[in-house]
């Protein structure tokens, strides 16, 4: 007793599954977009990560010696402040 109008079960699992089908391609994509767009933010940490250690060393010493004197790290942070800055204006310029 099927009627013309309604569409039969098969038809309508057949575009269900294509929906879904079309969906995963689309998951895929985005993914493969989205792990070239934060590849370099992954290299980055990678190798923060690969120098860890030595930068953990090298901060405590720095900590260590400017601790005792904090005008001294107080003006050493806002030079590294401002170099940074300038650094990230400069790549922007260049680019």
């Amino acid at each position: 007793m099927t009627t013309s109008r309604r569409p039969r079960r098969a038809d309508t699992k057949a575009e269900l599954e294509a929906k879904i089908e079309q969906q995963r391609v689309d998951i895929l994509v985005a993914a493969s977009r989205w792990r070239s767009a934060t590849r370099p933010i992954d290299d980055g940490w990678r190798t923060l990560m690969r120098f860890k250690a030595p930068l953990y060393a090298a901060g405590g010493l720095l900590l260590l010696r400017l601790g005792r004197h904090p005008g001294r790290l107080l003006r050493l942070g806002r030079r590294a402040a401002a170099g940074a800055l300038v650094v990230n204006r400069a790549r922007r310029l260049l680019r």
